[in-house]
């Protein structure tokens, strides 16, 4: 939720969206309207079998839950990773990590605003990477929603699971970290990237402003980051970028 109120408290990242805006919503408006037209009724019948009245609703979550995920991934694809980059390090930037940023791109110092700060990536800028793992994951857990009441919190966490590191990839890509690693990071975080990857994707559930909360997700992502690097710095007075990173659990 800080990203939210951090996006809209900083205009310098307005035009990060209204680049976006109008092929976003009309993206997002024509997958959700036939997803909904053409199988939120026979998921409401199928479901009732196990679910009864509250077929309606979880079938309203499962039917989210799918357009979200296509919308997702036709956003990321075609329009908007680069922009999530963008956010991203632009807020790394605001709160005064440039020199971390700068590990995977050019910094112009004269821009008036982070964002006019941004030059050209100098190693492959990707927000959060195409998983196709993710994808199938995704399909394995749709039938969790088939368990009444339970069902469709416990498919949105396991999804989060997953979904929560990768939302920090940037990251670990600007501290050139191994996969060893990344991995010895995240098992001391699992709790917190879970609940961080789930309530993305609670948010990616919103009808039309899936794009929007797409964007302040990323800003969120590097709030925390900057709080990650504040604490490395008091942990082992190590500098703000490179490859190694050790602080206490948080």
């Amino acid at each position: 939720m800080a990203g939210i109120y951090y996006f809209f408290a900083h205009p310098f990242l307005y035009p990060l969206l209204r680049a976006r805006l109008i092929p976003s919503l009309l993206l997002s408006t024509f997958v959700l309207t036939n997803i909904f037209l053409w199988t939120y009724l026979p998921q409401v019948a199928f479901l009732a079998i196990f679910h009864g009245p509250l077929a309606w609703v979880n079938g309203a979550f499962l039917v989210l839950g799918e357009g979200a995920a296509v919308t997702a991934l036709l956003f990321e694809a075609f329009f908007v990773d680069e922009t999530l980059v963008d956010v991203f390090d632009s807020v790394l930037i605001n709160e005064g990590l440039g020199d971390l940023v700068a590990q995977g791109r050019i910094l112009k110092p004269e821009g008036e605003n982070p964002v006019k700060q941004l030059g050209k990536p100098t190693m492959s800028a990707v927000y959060s990477p195409f998983s196709f793992r993710q994808i199938i994951e995704f399909i394995i857990f749709l039938p969790f929603n088939l368990i009444p009441v339970v069902g469709t919190p416990v498919f949105l966490i396991l999804t989060g699971y997953r979904a929560g590191p990768l939302q920090q990839w940037r990251y670990f890509k600007l501290l050139k970290w191994t996969k060893k690693e990344r991995n010895a990071f995240l098992s001391k975080r699992k709790l917190r990237y879970t609940w961080f990857g789930t309530v993305a994707l609670l948010l990616q559930l919103v009808p039309v402003l899936s794009m929007l909360f797409l964007l302040t997700t990323a800003a969120g992502s590097a709030l925390w980051v900057v709080k990650l690097e504040k604490q490395r710095v008091l942990v082992d007075g190590g500098s703000q970028a490179g490859p190694e990173y050790a602080d206490d659990p948080v």
